[in-house]
């Protein structure tokens, strides 16, 4: 494990997950926008506060049931 250290300053985000989200749920993932794929996922995309705030949004796709295919930072350090 190495020692770097991890920024807790805000980022971009995108999330895909296996399964069509209706963008109903953009208020319950915290204002992300949610783009349905042709191939049966859907990318989440918006900012992330810091690393506490994604692990909550991680665990609520989990509750959700929805396979996580992929977590990418896009944009460190927002301002």
């Amino acid at each position: 494990m190495t020692k770097e250290r991890i920024s807790n300053k805000p980022a971009l985000y995108e999330i895909r997950v296996k399964g069509n989200l209706d963008p109903q749920w953009t208020d319950w993932f915290d204002g992300f926008a949610l783009t349905v794929q042709e191939n049966d996922e859907t990318l989440l995309t918006g900012p992330v506060a810091d690393q506490p705030a994604l692990h909550g949004l991680l665990a609520r796709i989990r509750d959700l049931g929805l396979p996580l295919l992929s977590v990418q930072q896009v944009k460190e350090e927002l301002e």
